[in-house]
């Protein structure tokens, strides 16, 4: 069979999804699928809440057919699972949607189907919970009339500069000729290249660490930052001075929520002590960060008076990027507002119903006069000076991000940054 002649299947048309789903089709006929009629009406219209594809890439991509319609996707021979894996309010893996698609799957796909899974996920849960119910639902059997592949997704919400096509591919297979496979399709859009992993397990658990990985510096430069606010010294003079040498790595501090670098270390907790193992280091980190909210808010609440207006820049969970999921600068706003405090709520960029729903949050417009400003997501809008108009003379501003302190820091303002 010629793989590289039939349509792709795209499962999953979210923030890793879309952008795959449209690159891919470039190359082959594409079918995106989502379970949301919502998301697929938008996308016919050419519009993309994501912010991720323009109206003018969605309307080049030709190739490209969208659809909620399960008909639409039978029968066919190639599947690439894209769906969320998040944690449970305990961080345990939540593989609900995962294991939901591969039973849609299952049902549906061709005989000597292959089926490429992007999700995130802990090492074994491809071969060992994905292929078991597969063949279930199929009545398939693994490597004899249908096949797994690997390839975990890189995407990085709102970096415009490292799109799909710019960034090393990872792929792996059931077995060699699959791998194979598997490549010569990546091949085709990614530019920068494609790496084989010797296995799916390798594949899963590189994934893994990549992000637990930058949760962990993450973490050392958040503690840093406390010690520093100790010390009365900044942290950004610190990091200036740290990073001229060569192999300094220079993250910086902040909250770390969404749902990849605040999830993933999580996936290698549970795989480590399914295995008997113990995380000292990835729990470590991953306790400092979840904290940073609770600590931050205890450091603003003691130069905060309750009486007094404040207003929150942003509550999406990263800069520019209308995602919501896990965002530590919601839980900032739902301690100042638990605690009676008087809060304002402004963010352009995010969806103001989702952000209700989710978080019972009703977000502001940008009017009004503060003592408080609270740069909790450094959206790019705040460039634009719009916010100076909403400041008491000598308003506090608490600048989390670090960011903002040359528009900010000024014998105007009372400046702070984390």
């Amino acid at each position: 069979m010629d793989y590289l002649k039939k349509n792709i299947v795209v499962i999953g048309l979210g923030y890793v999804g879309l952008p795959l789903a449209v690159k891919l089709s470039s190359a082959f006929d594409v079918i995106g699928y989502d379970i949301s009629n919502q998301r697929i009406t938008e996308l016919k219209k050419y519009y993309d809440s994501t912010n991720e594809i323009t109206k003018v890439k969605l309307q080049k991509a030709k190739r490209l057919m969208v659809s909620s319609n399960i008909e639409d996707i039978h029968n066919k021979n190639i599947y690439i699972i894209t769906v969320p894996t998040p944690v449970n309010k305990n961080n345990l893996p939540d593989l609900k949607l995962l294991k939901k698609a591969c039973k849609l799957v299952g049902k549906i796909m061709a005989k000597n189907s292959i089926v490429i899974f992007e999700s995130t996920v802990y090492p074994g849960v491809t071969e060992n919970i994905c292929a078991p119910i597969l063949a279930k639902y199929s009545g398939y059997k693994l490597n004899k009339s249908f096949f797994l592949g690997y390839s975990p997704e890189r995407i990085n919400p709102g970096d415009k500069k490292h799109s799909v096509e710019k960034i090393t591919k990872v792929v792996s297979g059931s077995n060699s000729a699959t791998a194979s496979i598997i490549s010569n399709i990546y091949k085709k859009i990614i530019k920068a290249g494609v790496f084989h992993a010797s296995s799916i397990e390798v594949a899963e658990t590189a994934k893994a660490i990549e992000n637990a990985q930058r949760d962990i510096n993450i973490a050392f430069i958040n503690e840093i930052a406390l010690l520093c606010h100790k010390l009365n010294i900044s942290i950004y003079d610190v990091l200036d001075a740290a990073k001229t040498k060569w192999n300094f790595l220079p993250f910086y501090p902040g909250l770390v929520g969404g749902h990849c670098i605040g999830v993933d270390p999580y996936y290698l907790a549970h795989v480590a002590k399914k295995s008997g193992m113990q995380t000292d280091v990835i729990l470590s980190g991953r306790r400092l960060n979840d904290n940073m909210t609770k600590i931050i808010f205890n450091i603003l609440k003691k130069n905060i008076s309750k009486r007094s207006k404040i207003l929150q820049i942003g509550i999406s969970f990263k800069e520019n990027v209308p995602d919501i999921r896990n965002s530590k600068s919601a839980e900032l706003a739902k301690l100042f507002l638990k605690n009676n405090y008087n809060i304002k709520v402004h963010d352009p960029v995010v969806d103001k119903l989702e952000v209700e729903e989710e978080y019972n949050i009703n977000l502001s417009e940008l009017k009004g006069q503060y003592d408080n400003l609270i740069i909790a997501v450094s959206h790019d809008f705040l460039k634009n000076n719009n916010v100076i108009n909403c400041l008491k003379h000598k308003a506090n501003i608490f600048d989390i991000t670090g960011k903002y302190k040359n528009i900010f820091n000024s014998n105007k303002y009372n400046y702070w940054s984390l």
